[in-house]
């Protein structure tokens, strides 16, 4: 096939064929100025044809209006708009030159429109004809578009996207009108209010949504006349958005809006097409995800591919975690008052510039997905104070790094660890136990990997401030060496480290996607918090484990008040009289690196997660290193099969008996 632009050019014949058979594509309709795009045949097609601002040369040279004029009364963005949906036809040739809302011969303007003179001298009948070709092409391709989809259907919905200037008209214009003058509303009317509902919920930075029928454009255009004389099962919603995402008069676009209205606009059009489906169907169990792709778009696999290829080898605690700890607790032990410990680190085989430059040069904006180039949007920045932070550990700038990419305590996390820490201690069989070197603690863990089908690697290190971690590549659960372990401690570091850590580490590596072997933006908080949340479920959580998170939250808490090691271990021993090696390890993790933060997410962490899980499930944040703020994303992906369903997860069943941990826990506040 010739191509133009990167865009595939096909024949009107070539493009019925493939309608015919049903194979999906995506191309320009070669002799007339539009686009379609299908990705999957579903019951759902977007238009925007006046979205188009191409006009043939012979025309250019005959128009009186400038391409600024021109563009004023186009609808530019309007493809943008509906780019995330399955099947799109998109006109890239101007109005001006032919208007597809208008009949054939009434589609080239003949001298003037909106009260300006369009045209140095009438346009011959050849040029009309030329014009009026395509307008005839158009409709021929549109027809037979709509004709598979209802034989293959039954009903079909289409939605007919405009923008509309607004500066002009006196009283107050809604956002979004819906037209419905050609609608019969006795037959459609519930899906014509479910759809003004649905464009009502569409958030926009500083703007207060209204959506409203008839309200300034009453829905007389011709998309809908054409399909109403041809077609008896194919609602078409004429649609008209404000341009309040540009200057209408300069044509300067407002992206925060743009992108606000591609997300809301997805949203608005799936869960509408998804009842429309239900409306004519009662039988069906159709989902607004149903409504959408289950084909992966290449310009996703490619970015995922690029950004993880470029990014794999940035773990944080790999970085973060001394390496002479060991020497360092030996050296304070004997001197606490007087040594500050002198801890070192891994080097960075990173070169942070050259990272960030391949960074952000990623190519986001292909994603025809809103929500998807925010999330890929939201990597790279992550990923870029992630590098920041890494680049400077062990200097002074470290810890302002980490304050942005952490965070620090809330009043509410703060207020919640000292609650914990004033319960007295419970009588437990814990302190009895005789305690297990690593080497025997890995017998432990290795059984537990085998009976749940874990291929994973489980070995000790000494470089390491906490008792067990788990990096990905390749899956490893490491064992501090220098620790010992008591077997109910053990119990609920299995739920902790291998029941979540090492779960979504292998079930990322079964995604099609690489992001999740990476981690979304908030995945530290989502993912330490499940990890506590397995502990408890599985019944195997201990006011002593309570009270240490609690410890992590105000170590931090001191560390970036004090930004002094020995002050803030004596503040753990002489306030909360714990021993001395607890308030080593607990001071070292929040002081490593130069003042790390991240401890205090593991409480407020699993605060959340326990909350949340109250009222969704929260298994597909197993899938992988996943997030709560995306946990309606990676829904929609599993329902779009874009994403599998994790295959190691832990039991969200209660197991968790003890009244009095049970009331503390339950007692503790979210934000």
């Amino acid at each position: 096939m010739p191509t133009l632009s990167n865009n595939i050019l096909y024949t009107f014949d070539e493009m019925i064929t493939m309608i015919e058979q049903e194979q999906p594509f995506e191309g320009q309709l070669l002799g007339a100025g539009c686009k379609l795009k299908i990705e999957q045949y579903l019951p759902v097609v977007c238009t925007a044809i006046h979205a188009g601002s191409n006009m043939r040369d012979e025309l250019v040279n005959q128009c009186q209006l400038t391409a600024q004029d021109r563009f004023f009364e186009e609808d530019p963005y309007t493809d943008e708009m509906i780019a995330s949906q399955p099947i799109t036809l998109v006109s890239s040739d101007s109005r001006f030159e032919y208007d597809l809302n208008r009949p054939k011969a009434l589609s080239t303007y003949y001298k003037s429109a909106w009260s300006k003179q369009v045209w140095k001298k009438p346009l011959s009948d050849k040029q009309r004809q030329k014009s009026q070709r395509k307008h005839e092409l158009f409709y021929r391709l549109y027809e037979a578009l709509i004709s598979k989809l209802e034989a293959k259907f039954g009903h079909v919905i289409v939605f007919d996207l405009h923008s509309y200037n607004y500066q002009r008209i006196e009283k107050n214009a809604p956002t979004f009108n819906l037209g419905c003058a050609q609608i019969d509303v006795e037959r459609w009317g519930t899906t014509v209010n479910r759809f003004i509902g649905e464009l009502n919920k569409i958030d926009l930075p500083n703007h207060n949504t209204q959506a409203e029928i008839n309200s300034v454009f009453q829905g007389y255009g011709y998309l809908i006349a054409h399909t109403n004389a041809r077609f008896d099962r194919t609602l078409v919603l004429p649609t008209e958005v404000k341009k309040v995402f540009m200057n209408e008069a300069s044509g300067e676009l407002y992206p925060l809006v743009l992108a606000g209205l591609q997300v809301g606009l997805k949203q608005a059009f799936s869960h509408t097409s998804a009842y429309f489906q239900r409306k004519v169907n009662p039988k069906a169990r159709i989902r607004r995800s149903d409504m959408l792709s289950s084909q992966i778009d290449p310009a996703v696999t490619a970015l995922d591919k690029s950004l993880f290829k470029l990014a794999q080898r940035i773990e944080t605690l790999k970085y973060v975690n001394p390496t002479n700890l060991v020497r360092e607790r030996g050296r304070f032990a004997s001197s606490p008052r007087r040594y500050k410990p002198q801890y070192k680190y891994r080097q960075l085989p990173v070169n942070a510039n050259e990272f960030k430059h391949q960074l952000y040069k990623l190519p986001i904006d292909k994603i025809s997905d809103p929500e998807l180039r925010g999330l890929y949007s939201d990597m790279v920045n992550k990923l870029g104070e992630k590098i920041d932070l890494l680049t400077c550990v062990g200097q002074e700038s470290f810890l302002y790094s980490s304050l942005k990419y952490h965070g620090r305590p809330s009043k509410t996390a703060l207020a919640n660890a000292r609650f914990l820490l004033y319960a007295a201690p419970l009588e437990t069989d814990e302190v009895t136990e005789a305690p297990l070197s690593s080497s025997q603690a890995i017998n432990y863990f290795a059984q537990q990997a085998k009976d749940w089908g874990m291929k994973c690697k489980i070995t000790e290190t000494a470089s390491m401030a906490a008792k067990a971690m788990v990096t990905s590549i390749p899956p490893t659960l490491y064992l501090n060496s220098g620790a010992s372990y008591r077997a109910s401690e053990v119990d609920r570091l299995i739920q902790h480290e291998l029941g979540v850590h090492m779960a979504t580490t292998l079930n990322a590596k079964a995604q099609p996607l690489s992001i999740f072997k990476l981690g979304l933006p908030g995945s530290t908080y989502t993912q330490e918090g499940l990890a506590i949340l397995a502990e408890f479920k599985s019944g195997h959580m201990s006011l002593e484990r309570l009270q240490i998170l609690a410890l992590r939250v105000l170590a931090v808490d001191s560390m970036l008040k004090e930004q002094d090691f020995f002050q803030t271990y004596s503040y753990l021993i002489d306030e909360y009289d714990i021993d001395s090696d607890l308030a080593f390890n607990v001071t070292t993790r929040v002081y490593r690196g130069g003042g790390f933060t991240k401890d205090h997410l593991y409480l407020s962490g699993f605060i959340k997660m326990l909350y949340t899980a109250k009222t969704q499930s929260l298994t597909n944040l197993l899938l992988g290193k996943c997030s709560l703020n995306y946990l309606n994303l990676v829904n929609e992906l599993v329902q779009r099969q874009w994403l599998n369903s994790p295959t190691f997860s832990f039991d969200i069943q209660d197991n968790f008996t003890h009244p009095t941990i049970d009331y503390l826990i339950h007692s503790l506040r979210t934000e």
